[in-house]
């Protein structure tokens, strides 16, 4: 019987089984940000520890930078301190830092495969959540916390339970206007926020195998939203061309033997899955969540669960009440104050570019307020490059600079009140993007830009 990729890469990266059933797992790349680290950094001091291997750990900013002024000090003390700190633990240990004044600096999930960081066969920890994103590549991408950034720091090792592995395929051609978002939303909304814990999940299926890079990274960032640890994409042709000749890419010979290295690493094609899941992808429409997880989405041409439904179900009476949403109603037509693009899940330059298709020629309805925040400095470079800011712009959508914004309010970009946004980001939780009444519905970049444009919730296969 073969190995699944993940069997694999764990295979390779053990140092050795532990007494609790987990195992201590070598970790190739430690990517850092400002938010988890001051902490783990002060828990090393404190044990007399050093960082056992400071080049392969990679700082950058994303959280808390202003995405308008970013002059210091901050207008936010505790960013401030925040990001002051990453400085100096940088500095003191000798790790890498892409701070501001960087054209490296962005999302870390952004930056890791647009630098080549990211490669098959990796094992990469983050204390992010969203470390998944980089199994696009054919990495098994560990978030953690806190504690456990301390460890990798101190041992370029982790403590980790073992997985099972779910195979999801996706088989077929994806309509016009149905994104990666509406995959991986459509995955979630089936499968559960649950069903993924204790798992990691490998995507295929023909319409994954004809998905860009950009698409398959937005489908593995989501994957710790239906609970699994590690989502992954196995390495094809898509994945070499993406990665050659980026700046941490091995070149000439190195690349050929890295990359014949890459192909082996992929899943066999006897591999042995503890769970398969078939998804038709003909049966896939654009989808926006209603409620307060990204589980509870509908296709835009569906209804929001009737309150029928709530006798049986709190969840669905809790989201309803606090959306202030009417079960039974249909989804499109629901007026939207804020609008906004970006975050780790959708900021790279292709998602701008399909929201821009939309947002071309129009107009932001009066009452939204609308922003487009590049993932990275080379993503907000290449997109002035191609005019992009100046059709936002045009527009009037708000160009900012490169960051996480909105998506989790760590900066001054966050709701007010009880509005209402459609967004592009992961997770629609009540209190995500800053206000504790504020309101989330998730959906592609594209159905965020047709929403910015006509006020409410549409179906962006008309704009198409």
């Amino acid at each position: 019987m073969g190995k699944t990729l993940l069997k694999k890469v764990w295979d390779l990266h053990t140092v050795r089984p532990l007494s609790t059933g987990q195992t201590q797992l070598f970790i190739g790349l430690h990517l850092i940000h400002e938010v988890t680290t001051p902490q783990a950094f002060d828990m090393l001091r404190s044990r007399g520890v050093g960082v056992a291997f400071p080049d392969r750990t990679f700082a950058t900013t994303d959280h808390i930078i202003p995405t308008l002024d970013t002059g210091r000090p901050f207008q936010d003390p505790l960013a401030e301190a925040m990001l002051s700190a990453l400085e100096r633990n940088c500095a003191e240990f000798g790790i890498s830092l892409w701070n501001l004044d960087s054209d490296r600096q962005g999302i870390v999930h952004v930056i890791g495969p647009e630098l080549g960081l990211t490669q098959p066969g990796m094992t990469i920890a983050c204390g992010d959540s969203h470390t998944s994103t980089h199994g696009a590549l054919g990495a098994v991408g560990l978030g953690v916390g806190t504690s456990q950034v301390r460890d990798v720091l101190a041992s370029q090792s982790l403590a980790i339970d073992p997985l099972k592995v779910r195979r999801i395929s996706v088989n077929g051609k994806l309509e016009r206007g149905v994104f990666a978002k509406d995959v991986v939303l459509e995955i979630i909304h089936r499968l559960g926020v649950n069903a993924g814990v204790g798992h990691a999940y490998e995507y295929g299926g023909t319409a994954v195998d004809q998905m860009s890079i950009d698409e398959r990274l937005t489908i593995c960032n989501m994957s710790i939203e239906g609970g699994a640890r590690v989502g992954y994409v196995n390495p094809d042709q898509t994945t070499f061309e993406y990665l050659r000749g980026r700046p941490f890419v091995p070149i000439g010979d190195a690349f050929d033997r890295a990359l014949s290295w890459w192909e082996s690493i992929a899943s066999d094609t006897d591999a042995d899955y503890d769970d398969v899941v078939e998804i038709p992808a003909a049966e896939i429409e654009p989808r926006v969540t209603w409620g307060i997880n990204p589980g509870q989405s509908v296709g835009v041409s569906e209804c929001i669960p009737s309150v029928t439904a709530t006798e049986s179900n709190p969840a669905i009476a809790e989201a309803l009440a606090f959306m202030g949403l009417a079960g039974g109603a249909r989804i499109t037509g629901t007026k939207i104050d804020v609008a906004f693009v970006g975050s780790c899940t959708n900021s790279r330059l292709s998602d701008l570019r399909e929201a821009a298709l939309i947002a071309k020629g129009h107009r932001v309805a009066p009452h939204v307020k609308a922003l487009v925040v590049p993932g990275s400095q080379a993503v907000q470079v290449a997109a002035e490059r191609e005019g992009l800011d100046q059709l936002f712009r045009d527009a009037g959508f708000e160009w900012r600079g490169a960051g996480c914004s909105m998506c989790l309010a760590m900066n001054p970009d966050r709701l007010e009140g009880n509005q209402l946004c459609a967004s592009s980001s992961n997770r629609n939780f009540k209190g995500r993007q800053g206000s504790p009444t504020g309101r989330t519905l998730l959906m592609s970049p594209a159905m965020v830009a047709a929403a910015a444009v006509a006020g409410e919730v549409t179906d962006v296969r008309e704009a198409l």
